[in-house]
Protein backbone atom coordinates (compact mmCIF):
# COMPACT_ATOMS: atom_id res chain seq x y z
CA UNK A 1 0.00 0.00 0.00
CA UNK A 2 2.82 2.36 0.95
CA UNK A 3 4.73 1.51 -2.18
CA UNK A 4 1.70 2.19 -4.33
CA UNK A 5 1.05 5.49 -2.56
CA UNK A 6 4.67 6.61 -3.04
CA UNK A 7 4.62 5.58 -6.68
CA UNK A 8 1.38 7.50 -7.32
CA UNK A 9 2.74 10.51 -5.49
CA UNK A 10 5.94 10.43 -7.58
CA UNK A 11 3.97 10.17 -10.83
CA UNK A 12 1.71 13.04 -9.82
CA UNK A 13 4.68 15.19 -8.84
CA UNK A 14 6.46 14.44 -12.13
CA UNK A 15 3.32 15.31 -14.05
CA UNK A 16 3.00 18.59 -12.18
CA UNK A 17 6.62 19.44 -12.94
CA UNK A 18 6.13 18.69 -16.65
CA UNK A 19 2.95 20.76 -16.78
CA UNK A 20 4.65 23.68 -15.07
CA UNK A 21 7.64 23.43 -17.40
CA UNK A 22 5.38 23.32 -20.43
CA UNK A 23 3.44 26.29 -19.13
CA UNK A 24 6.59 28.29 -18.41
CA UNK A 25 7.99 27.40 -21.85
CA UNK A 26 4.81 28.44 -23.67
CA UNK A 27 5.60 30.67 -26.58
CA UNK A 28 4.05 34.14 -26.27
CA UNK A 29 1.13 34.63 -28.60
CA UNK A 30 0.33 30.89 -28.79
CA UNK A 31 -2.20 28.71 -27.00
CA UNK A 32 0.28 26.10 -25.80
CA UNK A 33 -2.03 23.28 -26.90
CA UNK A 34 0.14 22.23 -29.86
CA UNK A 35 3.74 22.92 -28.82
CA UNK A 36 5.45 21.23 -31.80
CA UNK A 37 3.32 22.98 -34.41
CA UNK A 38 3.70 26.26 -32.51
CA UNK A 39 7.50 25.92 -32.44
CA UNK A 40 7.57 25.25 -36.20
CA UNK A 41 5.22 28.14 -36.86
CA UNK A 42 7.28 30.44 -34.66
CA UNK A 43 10.44 29.48 -36.54
CA UNK A 44 8.75 30.22 -39.88
CA UNK A 45 7.45 33.58 -38.72
CA UNK A 46 10.65 35.06 -37.36
CA UNK A 47 11.85 33.01 -34.38
CA UNK A 48 11.09 33.11 -30.66
CA UNK A 49 12.29 36.70 -30.43
CA UNK A 50 9.39 37.76 -32.66
CA UNK A 51 6.81 35.46 -31.02
CA UNK A 52 3.47 37.16 -30.72
CA UNK A 53 4.51 39.82 -33.25
CA UNK A 54 4.61 40.03 -37.01
CA UNK A 55 7.47 37.99 -38.43
CA UNK A 56 8.81 36.79 -41.77
CA UNK A 57 5.61 35.14 -42.99
CA UNK A 58 3.48 38.12 -42.01
CA UNK A 59 5.89 40.46 -43.79
CA UNK A 60 5.76 38.27 -46.90
CA UNK A 61 1.95 38.22 -46.89
CA UNK A 62 1.93 42.01 -46.46
CA UNK A 63 4.18 42.34 -49.51
CA UNK A 64 1.86 40.03 -51.45
CA UNK A 65 -1.04 42.30 -50.64
CA UNK A 66 0.75 45.60 -51.32
CA UNK A 67 3.02 44.52 -54.22
CA UNK A 68 1.50 41.27 -55.51
CA UNK A 69 3.15 41.01 -58.93
CA UNK A 70 6.64 42.02 -57.76
CA UNK A 71 6.50 39.58 -54.84
CA UNK A 72 5.28 36.76 -57.05
CA UNK A 73 8.03 37.48 -59.60
CA UNK A 74 10.75 37.34 -56.95
CA UNK A 75 9.26 34.16 -55.47
CA UNK A 76 8.88 32.36 -58.81
CA UNK A 77 12.32 33.46 -60.01
CA UNK A 78 14.04 32.30 -56.85
CA UNK A 79 12.25 28.96 -56.81
CA UNK A 80 12.91 28.30 -60.52
CA UNK A 81 16.62 29.01 -60.18
CA UNK A 82 16.87 26.96 -57.00
CA UNK A 83 15.00 24.09 -58.65
CA UNK A 84 17.50 23.91 -61.49
CA UNK A 85 20.49 24.12 -59.12
CA UNK A 86 19.08 21.48 -56.76
CA UNK A 87 18.18 19.12 -59.61
CA UNK A 88 21.68 19.48 -61.08
CA UNK A 89 23.20 18.61 -57.71
CA UNK A 90 20.92 15.62 -57.15
CA UNK A 91 21.57 14.28 -60.66
CA UNK A 92 25.33 15.09 -60.52
CA UNK A 93 24.89 17.11 -63.70
CA UNK A 94 27.92 19.43 -63.88
CA UNK A 95 29.16 21.71 -66.61
CA UNK A 96 32.56 21.35 -68.28
CA UNK A 97 34.17 23.17 -65.37
CA UNK A 98 32.72 20.72 -62.85
CA UNK A 99 30.21 23.17 -61.37
CA UNK A 100 26.54 22.61 -60.62
CA UNK A 101 25.76 26.29 -61.16
CA UNK A 102 25.30 26.11 -64.91
CA UNK A 103 24.05 28.73 -67.35
CA UNK A 104 20.59 27.21 -67.03
CA UNK A 105 20.23 28.44 -63.43
CA UNK A 106 19.98 32.19 -64.20
CA UNK A 107 17.96 31.41 -67.33
CA UNK A 108 15.45 29.43 -65.27
CA UNK A 109 15.33 32.22 -62.69
CA UNK A 110 14.63 34.72 -65.46
CA UNK A 111 11.89 32.49 -66.86
CA UNK A 112 10.26 32.16 -63.43
CA UNK A 113 10.38 35.89 -62.70
CA UNK A 114 9.63 37.36 -66.12
CA UNK A 115 7.31 34.79 -67.71
CA UNK A 116 5.90 32.25 -65.26
CA UNK A 117 4.95 34.65 -62.46
CA UNK A 118 3.24 37.35 -64.59
CA UNK A 119 1.43 34.67 -66.60
CA UNK A 120 0.24 32.87 -63.47
CA UNK A 121 -0.72 36.19 -61.88
CA UNK A 122 -2.99 37.12 -64.79
CA UNK A 123 -4.50 33.66 -65.33
CA UNK A 124 -5.24 33.03 -61.64
CA UNK A 125 -6.70 36.55 -61.34
CA UNK A 126 -9.03 35.82 -64.27
CA UNK A 127 -10.03 32.47 -62.75
CA UNK A 128 -10.77 34.07 -59.38
CA UNK A 129 -12.62 36.92 -61.08
CA UNK A 130 -14.93 34.56 -62.95
CA UNK A 131 -15.74 32.57 -59.81
CA UNK A 132 -15.81 35.49 -57.37
CA UNK A 133 -18.30 34.96 -54.51
CA UNK A 134 -19.28 31.56 -55.92
CA UNK A 135 -18.67 29.17 -53.04
CA UNK A 136 -21.00 26.29 -53.83
CA UNK A 137 -19.63 22.80 -54.41
CA UNK A 138 -20.74 22.97 -58.06
CA UNK A 139 -18.83 26.24 -58.55
CA UNK A 140 -15.67 24.82 -56.96
CA UNK A 141 -15.79 21.74 -59.18
CA UNK A 142 -16.37 23.91 -62.25
CA UNK A 143 -13.41 26.08 -61.24
CA UNK A 144 -11.17 23.01 -61.09
CA UNK A 145 -12.39 21.88 -64.54
CA UNK A 146 -11.74 25.30 -66.09
CA UNK A 147 -8.30 25.41 -64.49
CA UNK A 148 -7.33 22.04 -65.93
CA UNK A 149 -8.84 22.46 -69.41
CA UNK A 150 -8.02 26.13 -70.06
CA UNK A 151 -5.32 27.51 -67.76
CA UNK A 152 -3.09 24.42 -67.48
CA UNK A 153 -2.68 23.94 -71.27
CA UNK A 154 -1.69 27.61 -71.69
CA UNK A 155 0.86 27.52 -68.87
CA UNK A 156 2.32 24.15 -69.91
CA UNK A 157 2.66 25.13 -73.58
CA UNK A 158 4.52 28.34 -72.72
CA UNK A 159 6.63 26.39 -70.21
CA UNK A 160 7.71 23.87 -72.85
CA UNK A 161 8.51 26.61 -75.37
CA UNK A 162 10.67 28.37 -72.79
CA UNK A 163 12.44 25.14 -71.81
CA UNK A 164 13.20 24.38 -75.46
CA UNK A 165 14.74 27.83 -75.95
CA UNK A 166 16.76 27.54 -72.72
CA UNK A 167 18.01 24.11 -73.84
CA UNK A 168 19.27 25.59 -77.11
CA UNK A 169 16.45 25.27 -79.64
CA UNK A 170 16.80 27.90 -82.33
CA UNK A 171 14.29 26.91 -85.01
CA UNK A 172 10.52 26.66 -85.04
CA UNK A 173 10.78 22.96 -85.84
CA UNK A 174 12.90 22.28 -82.75
CA UNK A 175 10.56 24.20 -80.47
CA UNK A 176 7.50 22.54 -81.99
CA UNK A 177 9.06 19.09 -81.57
CA UNK A 178 9.75 19.78 -77.88
CA UNK A 179 6.17 20.90 -77.24
CA UNK A 180 4.77 17.94 -79.18
CA UNK A 181 6.84 15.39 -77.26
CA UNK A 182 6.31 16.85 -73.80
CA UNK A 183 2.82 18.36 -73.85
CA UNK A 184 0.70 15.36 -72.91
CA UNK A 185 3.23 14.15 -70.37
CA UNK A 186 3.07 17.51 -68.62
CA UNK A 187 -0.71 17.59 -68.86
CA UNK A 188 -1.01 14.18 -67.21
CA UNK A 189 1.05 15.43 -64.27
CA UNK A 190 -1.07 18.60 -64.11
CA UNK A 191 -4.32 16.66 -64.14
CA UNK A 192 -3.19 14.61 -61.16
CA UNK A 193 -1.70 17.41 -59.06
CA UNK A 194 -3.80 20.44 -60.03
CA UNK A 195 -7.22 19.26 -58.77
CA UNK A 196 -5.78 18.34 -55.36
CA UNK A 197 -3.79 21.54 -54.94
CA UNK A 198 -6.64 23.73 -56.20
CA UNK A 199 -9.14 22.04 -53.88
CA UNK A 200 -6.76 22.69 -50.97
CA UNK A 201 -6.36 26.34 -51.99
CA UNK A 202 -10.14 26.78 -52.28
CA UNK A 203 -10.66 25.44 -48.79
CA UNK A 204 -7.76 26.87 -46.80
CA UNK A 205 -5.97 29.75 -48.57
CA UNK A 206 -6.88 33.40 -49.27
CA UNK A 207 -6.75 34.45 -52.91
CA UNK A 208 -3.43 36.31 -52.70
CA UNK A 209 -1.64 33.16 -51.51
CA UNK A 210 -2.73 30.95 -54.41
CA UNK A 211 0.10 31.73 -56.84
CA UNK A 212 2.93 31.33 -54.25
CA UNK A 213 1.30 28.10 -53.07
CA UNK A 214 1.18 26.73 -56.62
CA UNK A 215 4.80 27.85 -57.09
CA UNK A 216 5.87 25.73 -54.11
CA UNK A 217 3.91 22.72 -55.42
CA UNK A 218 5.50 23.20 -58.83
CA UNK A 219 8.93 23.51 -57.23
CA UNK A 220 8.67 20.13 -55.48
CA UNK A 221 7.29 18.28 -58.50
CA UNK A 222 9.54 20.11 -60.94
CA UNK A 223 12.66 19.32 -58.94
CA UNK A 224 11.77 15.62 -58.90
CA UNK A 225 11.01 15.43 -62.62
CA UNK A 226 13.95 17.65 -63.54
CA UNK A 227 16.30 15.41 -61.55
CA UNK A 228 14.90 12.29 -63.21
CA UNK A 229 15.20 13.91 -66.65
CA UNK A 230 18.82 14.89 -66.04
CA UNK A 231 19.73 11.39 -64.88
CA UNK A 232 18.19 9.86 -68.00
CA UNK A 233 19.96 12.38 -70.20
CA UNK A 234 23.34 11.72 -68.58
CA UNK A 235 22.83 7.96 -68.88
CA UNK A 236 22.02 8.35 -72.59
CA UNK A 237 25.05 10.58 -73.17
CA UNK A 238 27.39 8.18 -71.37
CA UNK A 239 26.03 5.21 -73.25
CA UNK A 240 26.44 7.01 -76.57
CA UNK A 241 29.95 8.19 -75.71
CA UNK A 242 31.37 5.11 -73.98
CA UNK A 243 29.27 2.32 -75.49
CA UNK A 244 27.61 -0.57 -73.68
CA UNK A 245 30.92 -2.19 -72.67
CA UNK A 246 32.37 0.82 -70.87
CA UNK A 247 31.75 2.14 -67.38
CA UNK A 248 28.80 4.46 -66.98
CA UNK A 249 30.89 6.78 -64.83
CA UNK A 250 32.93 9.59 -66.29
CA UNK A 251 33.81 13.24 -65.94
CA UNK A 252 31.32 15.72 -67.39
CA UNK A 253 33.98 17.07 -69.73
CA UNK A 254 34.13 13.61 -71.31
CA UNK A 255 30.52 13.89 -72.51
CA UNK A 256 29.84 14.47 -76.21
CA UNK A 257 29.99 18.08 -77.38
CA UNK A 258 26.81 19.95 -78.37
CA UNK A 259 25.04 18.31 -81.26
CA UNK A 260 25.86 14.76 -80.11
CA UNK A 261 23.32 14.57 -77.28
CA UNK A 262 20.97 11.67 -76.64
CA UNK A 263 17.20 11.68 -76.83
CA UNK A 264 15.25 14.73 -75.78
CA UNK A 265 14.40 15.11 -72.11
CA UNK A 266 11.00 14.78 -70.57
CA UNK A 267 8.64 17.44 -69.25
CA UNK A 268 8.88 19.76 -66.28
CA UNK A 269 12.66 19.72 -66.25
CA UNK A 270 13.24 20.86 -69.79
CA UNK A 271 14.77 18.99 -72.74
CA UNK A 272 18.32 18.81 -71.42
CA UNK A 273 20.21 17.44 -74.46
CA UNK A 274 21.68 20.32 -76.46
CA UNK A 275 20.41 20.82 -79.97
Amino acid sequence: MSVKFERDTFQQTAQNVMNNAAQNAQIPGTSGKHPLAEKIGTALTGGAGNAGTKGYLAAYIKQLESNPLRTKMLTAGGLAGLQELLASWLAKDRNKHGHYFTSRVPKMAAYGALISAPLGHVLIWMLQKVFHNRTSLKAKILQIIVSNLVIAPIQNSIYLVAMALIAGARTFHQVRATVKVGFWKVMKVSWVVSPLSLAFAQQFLPNHLWVPFFNVIGFVIGTYVNTTTKKKRLAALRKKHFGDGRSSMGRPEDYPPPGMGGPMGGPMGGPNPPY
